[in-house]
């Protein structure tokens, strides 16, 4: 999953989804400083709780020094993408 985050804002939130980039990312941010690591683990918490998974499913495999990030979900494939369609048409309304 494509994610695209940004860090220092003023409280944690998934946004919806930024279909301007190729390819299309989830928009997130995180009140976590991009120093350390920090918001890449305030990414990851975030993530897991929105989608309602161990914080140990949800790995950073790319773009760690980017707001740009790769994210591997561990789980079943089609529970995963029904709970994130889910959850964005719920943000939709």
């Amino acid at each position: 999953m494509t994610v695209r985050l940004t860090p220092n804002a003023r409280a944690d939130a998934i946004l919806g989804v930024d279909r301007a980039g190729t390819p299309a990312a989830l928009r997130a941010k995180v009140r976590a400083v991009p120093e350390k690591g920090k918001a890449n683990a305030a990414l990851i918490g975030l993530m897991a709780g929105w989608l309602g998974v161990p914080r140990t499913s949800v790995t950073c495999v790319a773009g760690g020094k980017s707001r740009v990030k790769t994210l591997e979900i561990e789980g079943e494939s089609n529970d995963l993408i029904t709970r994130i369609n889910e959850r964005l048409d719920a943000m939709a309304r």
